[in-house]
């Protein structure tokens, strides 16, 4: 390749073309394409809720109208949003356990092949057992105030960042590690520098997946023994066959996930404009 062929910009080498950053009028409609659909077809849901309450095709104690499900929840926001609060809390805080002692599990298991072998037969057990079964046994352990619910939060969302971390560590590029090691680098800097920010996408995938769960944990720990929070409310409102109640507190939890979602999402673009998936701007190759 000759001298002026490598300091020429990737717009001016032959075979690439360097994309141009998006203006704000394009970032706006690409946001429109993204979301139309999943919005056509929420929306879709909703029409055909209506018209099944409508036409009566359902008793109304069986399936309520979107118009009583708003009501609902306009007429009782303030007992709502108390209940909102209290789940809401406790997602938070479970969730935030689980990534903190999901990510130094992670790590531990990672330089240590020991104690991979030793832990990871372990994680897959209490994965596998289902949390409905044994969340009465910590409302015992640990009374009926929030321990129990932010316990099997905790555990839920465990998993997906002890392995999405895990496989995220391990996805480095030997020949990185190499170099560093080459380079005099420490562990720590080797860590700090390379596998760390290597494996930040992968954890974040695993947070996406652990933040919503966390939510149904939350809940699971309600519906066993819980005298506030959304699992209450859904749990009394089954009890008293007051569905409008009911499916209130079902979109009020589905929004709490839809939301934490949102928010890793925000963080994954802010921390990782770097990752391919994030990236606004480009090269295109034309051979």
């Amino acid at each position: 390749m000759s001298q002026s062929a490598i300091k020429a910009p990737p717009a001016q080498v032959a075979g690439v073309d360097r994309r141009n950053s998006p203006s704000a009028g394009e970032r706006t409609s690409r946001l429109l394409e993204q979301s139309w659909r999943p919005a056509a077809l929420l929306l879709a849901c909703f029409a055909v809720w209506w018209v099944i309450a409508a036409a009566e095709l359902v008793e109304p104690y069986l399936v309520p109208s979107p118009g009583a499900t708003l009501d609902v929840l306009t007429g009782k926001a303030d007992y709502i949003w108390q209940h909102t609060w209290v789940t809401t809390y406790e997602t938070l805080l479970g969730f935030l356990i689980a990534v903190v002692v999901g990510v130094f599990a992670a790590v531990v298991m990672v330089y240590s092949a020991t104690v991979e072998k030793t832990l990871y037969p372990i994680l897959l057990f209490a994965q596998v057992v289902p949390k409905i079964a044994i969340a009465p046994l910590f409302v015992v352990w640990l009374g009926f105030g929030i321990a129990p619910k932010i316990l099997i939060a905790v555990l839920i969302a465990f998993f997906p960042v002890v392995i999405s971390m895990v496989t995220g560590l391990k996805a480095v590029d030997p020949e990185m590690l190499q170099l560093s090691s080459t380079m005099g680098a420490s562990p720590w800097q080797t860590f700090v520098k390379i596998r760390m920010p290597a494996s930040l996408p992968h954890l974040f995938s695993g947070l996406k997946v652990a933040v919503t769960l966390a939510v149904t944990g939350a809940v699971v720990g309600e519906f066993v023994g819980a005298n506030e929070g959304l699992g209450y409310v859904i749990l009394q409102a089954n009890g008293n066959l007051d569905t409008p109640m009911l499916f209130a507190g079902l979109l009020v939890m589905s929004l709490i996930g839809v939301a934490l979602f949102v928010l890793v999402e925000i963080a994954e673009k802010l921390l990782l404009p770097w990752h391919a998936s994030r990236r606004e701007t480009g090269v295109t190759t034309t051979y």
